[in-house]
């Protein structure tokens, strides 16, 4: 390249640089769900990464029939022609051996399900990198989108971070937001974030081609944690405000789902998933919470501590989903 003579350059315009040739770092995936398939989708069209295989859990029966599906990140890989993997955990050796024979310079570890020993995250000659659906240091753990809708958070995002032993401690390489609406709940946030790291990370891979990148401390004293779900957690408590109630059902939305036990005019107890709706700007009037009043706005309406929520649809214990109309119809005797 021709020698550049700075001072001729105007105001605002780049130096120029040689080409950078970007060459695939030899990459072993890890992942499991739905969230980690996209990344994975994304990542096998970066030309930064050569993915030499795809390590993910075993195969576990599912469904009626028990039958073993293979996991969302297994499917992406054998239609990408890609070795998969699924020890049951890293304790005996020979795994680690195998893992360290693929001689990896990167791990990409997202939603994988398993707490790697440091032996693993040892092996590649880079870094191993982990692809965190929240901004860290808040909402460390296993849960962080919900724990962040649950939370009435109105941003989210992606965090690029360098594993090391504790549970999301690493210094973070990058970091891009996301907005949370209103009206967004788990389900749509979770897409969202999936198809977001997947860009997150590739970006993360270009800059360890060029070694242009710093890797930030988090700050340990501001940290929260997004500890995991359980099923129980989507009981509804009518009492209290509208937001939170929305807050929670958003957040459960679609797992595990938020429900309540509803007694009917034949005083029959119904346990009831209710959907994401809106808060309606009716006051309850010192109505019952949790009184479900019929078909408002053509939506159901629920009277909760301080206003009335507005859902789409419910859904009864074992039957399929029912808009307003039809729950009151079927349930209330409200058909005119």
């Amino acid at each position: 390249m021709e020698d550049i003579d700075v001072s001729q350059l105007k105001d605002g315009e780049p130096i120029p640089k040689e080409p950078v040739e970007i060459r695939g770092l030899r990459t072993v995936f890890m992942g499991t769900p739905d969230f980690a398939a996209e990344i994975l989708r994304i990542l096998v069209e970066f030309d930064g990464a050569d993915v030499v295989a795809a390590y993910t859990q075993p195969d576990r029966p599912c469904g009626r029939g028990r039958k073993c599906r293979p996991t969302p990140v297994k499917q992406v890989a054998l239609e990408n022609g890609i070795e998969v993997r699924q020890p049951l955990n890293f304790k005996d050796q020979k795994d680690i051996d195998e893992l360290a024979a693929l001689e990896p310079e990167v791990l990409v570890v997202a939603a994988y399900g398993l707490i790697l020993p440091q032996a693993v995250l040892d092996i590649p000659t880079i870094h191993p990198l982990n692809v965190h659906a929240s901004l860290l240091p808040q909402w460390r753990g296993a849960a962080p989108i919900q724990r962040a809708i649950q939370n009435g958070d109105v941003v989210t995002g992606i965090s690029i971070m360098k594993m090391e032993a504790g549970l999301d401690t690493g210094p973070v390489m990058v970091q891009r937001a996301l907005r949370i609406g209103h009206d967004d709940h788990a389900g749509t946030i979770h897409d969202e974030l999936a198809k977001l790291g997947g860009i997150c990370i590739c970006e993360g891979m270009a800059r360890l081609q060029t070694g242009s990148y710093t890797l930030t401390p988090q700050n340990d004293e501001i940290a929260t944690y997004a500890r995991k779900l359980e099923k129980k957690e989507g009981e509804i408590d009518w009492n209290r405000p509208a937001q939170d109630i929305h807050n929670q059902i958003r957040a459960m939305y679609p797992w595990p789902g938020a429900f309540f036990d509803w007694t009917n005019p034949e005083d029959k107890s119904i346990r009831l998933h209710v959907s994401p709706g809106r808060i309606s700007e009716d006051e309850t009037s010192g109505i019952e919470p949790g009184t479900i009043l019929g078909e408002m706005d053509g939506m159901l309406g629920i009277t909760t501590g301080d206003k009335v929520y507005l859902t789409p649809e419910v859904k009864p214990q074992g039957k399929k989903a029912m808009d307003a109309t039809a729950f009151s119809c079927g349930y209330m005797k409200g058909c005119k």
